[in-house]
């Protein structure tokens, strides 16, 4: 009888053991382990608490409490920290009153304060986030690169914003901003994220490296000096309008005091 006993308690201390073992390792895993990521979450939520405070406060005349959207401002669900950074960061937004389009203006926000509604933002709908230096920097590009950087441009966005990024006129008031001394973080953003006229660019269109050759192209611009008459940078077409007002109407001018002189010579 005895040893049936300690037979039946041999086989009950095992899978008891195995029990005890689990519920050790997963105290020690509860006491150590998850201590960072508390103290993580609960910084991003204070972030995040913080940026809903000043949105509602900023923002949600337009965009409702919520970011639901509004008669006067569209909904954010889904736009990303990205677009928030963008806009805020450019001070498109708030607008003073409404526009055909929000022009940039002085910041009034601390890059703190953006980036906390941007936070809040963020946690409406799943959008872009605001990039990371890497992605956009294009300090490391051949000429080959800045090359085709000049080819994309060309080929996506001077129809807009000119062969040289000075900008252009648009339907009902509104137009392409000019693209000098703007900061790569925000052209990023605008080729990401569509800003007002702007169509969106994913990633699947334009990779990263191709972006960062489009800022390449476009700080190389900015630091050759001008060569003679820009005439705007628009192109051919102002090029060859100047050419017909000027050239025709020099000759004009010329044939006009040719035949006063011949008139008068007789």
């Amino acid at each position: 009888m005895r040893s049936g006993t300690s037979r039946r308690r041999h086989r009950a201390a095992r899978p008891l053991a195995l029990a005890f073992a689990l519920v050790l390792m997963g105290a020690l895993y509860a006491a150590l382990s998850p201590a960072t990521q508390v103290a993580a979450d609960t910084g991003m939520s204070a972030q995040v608490a913080e940026g809903k405070a000043l949105f509602q406060v900023t923002c949600s005349s337009c965009h409702g409490l919520n970011g639901e959207g509004t008669s006067q401002g569209p909904s954010l669900v889904g736009v990303g920290a990205a677009a928030v950074e963008f806009q805020m960061a450019t001070n498109r937004m708030p607008m003073a009153k409404p526009g055909a389009q929000a022009p940039r203006k002085v910041v009034q926000y601390t890059a703190q304060e953006i980036n906390n509604i941007a936070e809040y933002v963020q946690t409406l709908g799943p959008g872009p986030a605001i990039p990371k230096s890497e992605q956009y920097d294009y300090s490391g590009l051949s000429d080959d690169d800045i090359a085709r950087g000049g080819e994309l441009f060309r080929t996506n966005c001077s129809a807009c914003h000119q062969a040289a990024g000075n900008g252009g006129a648009l339907p009902n008031g509104k137009y392409a901003p000019a693209l000098q001394g703007v900061e790569p973080l925000h052209i990023y953003e605008a080729i990401r994220t569509g800003p007002q006229q702007m169509p969106v660019f994913s990633a699947g269109a334009i990779p990263d490296e191709d972006v960062a050759s489009i800022i390449g192209y476009l700080k190389g611009m900015e630091e050759q000096p001008s060569a003679g008459f820009s005439l705007g940078g628009l192109g051919p077409v102002t090029e060859g309008f100047a050419a017909w007002v000027l050239g025709i109407g020099g000759l004009a001018l010329v044939a006009t005091w040719i035949a006063s002189r011949g008139a008068r010579a007789k």
